[in-house]
């Protein structure tokens, strides 16, 4: 069973992130997800990148899902403050 700070450890190993924040149950995950290589990106393309990261552990069932309820560029993050 994976920890909300194991997914995170995952996606910032593969993804330049200036924020990330995970939180879940063991099974089911929810991240805010900030990174300047999502500037010029559609939002679907911004959940494929994660995704893409996650889809090893995804596919074994280690990681059961993911919600990227936010993948903000630093700028848009900033904006929200």
């Amino acid at each position: 069973m994976l920890t909300p700070e194991q997914v995170k450890t995952l996606i910032t190993a593969e993804l330049d992130c200036t924020h990330v924040d995970v939180e879940g149950d063991g099974h089911h995950f929810f991240a805010v997800i900030v990174s300047p290589a999502f500037a010029g990106k559609r939002l679907i393309e911004r959940h494929r990148l994660v995704m893409d990261i996650a889809r090893a552990k995804l596919d074994s069932n280690e990681l059961h899902a993911l919600s990227i309820t936010q993948a903000l560029t630093p700028e848009e993050w900033a904006q929200k403050a």
